[in-house]
């Protein structure tokens, strides 16, 4: 069996939730039975031994409503295994976790915070991302993409009544084509999943390689998601791994 990885951001919050947690929570609509505590999958369908990290400039902010962590089908646990800056936060309308006040301090990061323009005021509104500095120049702040890792609704209702985030910049991001994902259902196909936002926000920082690779482990994570819930096995010489694995180097 492959080695479970390191706990990330997103693991530890979810362990922090199970404990505080007074009856087990169930997922619905996914593989049923014991689950890797490294990937969330049947252990026959394990991903951990293709779990990519890509090294990035730039970070990334979960702020996570209050299951998602728990939630099998939630992407931002694939960003945490792709960027090793990924932190994560559990969100509440009357407490702010210290650690995110001071993440959000920290002068070596510049944090954007990404959510549709049309929701802040005109003078937020940022469509793009400050370039690195140029070589031989003092390292100027990394930006760190915080992202609202809940439904629609929540979303809308975190960005509401967060006050402690009314001055970052919003980033406004106009994707070009429709959520690939297919482990929940949106109303919306414009509105993207947790992974999808978090790679076209490193394109925009220029990690153009970390959001291809996303993007991949996105496919090949759904694909054993549903080969798993449907108790099918999965071919690893198929597109979508040798498309994951060539992107890494792997041949």
């Amino acid at each position: 069996m492959t080695p479970v990885p390191p706990p990330h951001a997103v693991a530890r919050l979810r362990a922090e939730r199970l404990a505080r947690s007074s009856k087990p929570f169930l997922a619905r609509g996914g593989p049923s039975g014991e689950r890797c505590p490294g990937c969330r999958l049947r252990p026959s369908h394990c991903l951990c031994a293709l779990r990519p990290q890509v090294p990035t400039r730039a970070g990334v902010c979960l702020l996570m409503a209050d299951t998602e962590a728990l939630k099998p089908s939630n992407t931002g646990w694939l960003v945490a295994d792709v960027v090793a800056d990924t932190f994560a936060f559990g969100w509440t309308r009357t407490e702010v976790p210290p650690g995110l006040l001071a993440l959000l301090a920290d002068p070596q990061w510049q944090p954007y915070l990404v959510f549709p323009g049309d929701y802040a005021e005109p003078q937020r509104v940022v469509a793009e991302v400050a370039p690195p500095a140029p070589s031989g120049e003092a390292p100027d702040r990394k930006p760190l993409f915080v992202l609202l890792d809940a439904t629609w609704a929540e979303a809308r209702r975190m960005f509401r009544k967060s006050p402690y985030l009314d001055a970052l910049p919003v980033l406004s991001l106009r994707p070009e084509q429709s959520s690939r994902y297919r482990l929940r259902q949106s109303a919306d196909a414009a509105h993207l999943c947790t992974l999808e936002v978090a790679a076209l926000c490193l394109a925009l920082a220029g990690e153009a390689r970390a959001a291809q690779v996303m993007e991949a482990y996105l496919d090949v994570f759904t694909h054993h998601y549903l080969q798993a819930k449907n108790q099918r096995p999965v071919d690893p010489g198929d597109a979508l791994h040798q498309r994951l694995g060539g992107l890494c180097g792997v041949q």
